[in-house]
This record gives C-alpha cells, structure tokens and sequence, in this order.
C-alpha cells in the first residue's frame, strides 16, 4: 500500500487540491446563489434548483481536471469523449428545446423582475387572459387565470415573448391553485 501512495503521490496530492478547490468555489457558490436569492426574495425552490445545477457544473469541471491531473491518454480519451459527443449532439438536438427552457429557467432566476404571486400578461395572441403566476419549474411557469384554468407556458418562450407585470404579489390560496 505504501508503494502504491509512493508511486502515486503527486497525483494524489494533485486530487486533494482540486477536491478542496472545488468544495470552497461550490460552498461560495452555493451562499452567492441564497443571497441572490433571499435578495430578490425568490421562492426557495427555485434557488435549490439553480444550486443543483451549478452542483452538477462543478462536479463535471472536477471530473475533467482529475482526468488531467491522473494523465489519462489524451488520446484514447478523445476517442471516447468524440463518440460520446457524437450520440448526445444528436439526441440533445433532438432536444434542443429542452436544454433551451433549463437555460432561461437559470436566466430567469438571476435576472427576471416577476415572481410567484405576481399577475402578469404576455403579449401572445394565444395567451390572451392576464394570470397569475403559481409556480416556476426548470421548464415552465405555471399560471392560472381569472377563470380558474391552470396555464404552462415554456420558459424560453417567456424570454421571447413581452411581459407586462400587472400586479405584484397576488395572494394566492393555500394551496397555490386559486386566487384569494
């Protein structure tokens, strides 16, 4: 055993470094990402959304840097990452608007002026009613209308689209599907 972390022992040094480096940036990360959020006052669940992707973020970086830091075969690595990139460019186009609504869902945490309670119309001719927003998940925002009808628009669309805010913080029932 000894021979081995002889042996090893630069790229284990190497990898303590870099799980350090990455626990710090994800720990100031994560506390950016709540103050960002308690700023703005954001609904709690979409902050542990954004968390869990910047989480995913940073352990995909430490997986790179750690193939690095080992010295995996360049080579071979890109035979395999070519042909891994090869089958998800095609299914991730076949998905592109999927990765388009997590993209503004992320968007619209850190820069969109609307929030959970608030009414709001969107400049759509198939969206005509104002409703008010109930939830906002990684693809869509949930709404419901005067009428009691529950809308799910996509979340790129909401970027593409006008928005008028017509009221700020609706109250909203209990259980968040009707409007007191």
């Amino acid at each position: 055993m000894e021979e081995l972390i002889i042996e090893y022992q630069r790229e284990l040094v190497g990898t303590v470094v870099c799980i350090l480096i990455l626990l710090i940036s994800r720990f100031i990360s994560i506390k950016a990402i709540r103050k960002v959020g308690k700023l703005r006052d954001i609904h709690e669940a979409r902050t542990r959304l954004i968390i869990k992707y910047v989480s995913v973020g940073h352990t995909i970086l430490l997986v790179s840097v750690l193939i690095f830091v080992w010295g995996i075969n360049v080579k071979d690595l890109g035979l395999v990452f070519s042909s891994v990139f090869a089958i998800l460019g095609v299914a991730l186009f076949a998905n592109w608007s999927i990765l388009s609504n997590i993209t503004a869902g992320v968007i619209l945490f850190f820069s969109f002026p609307f929030k959970i309670g608030d009414r709001i119309r969107i400049l759509d001719k198939e969206v005509p009613d104002e409703a008010v927003i109930i939830d906002i998940k990684a693809f869509y925002f949930h709404m419901i209308n005067d009428h009691g009808e529950q809308l799910t628009y996509p979340n790129n669309l909401l970027l593409q689209k006008g928005v008028v805010l017509i009221e700020k913080q609706v109250h909203l029932d209990e259980d968040g599907t009707g409007i007191l």
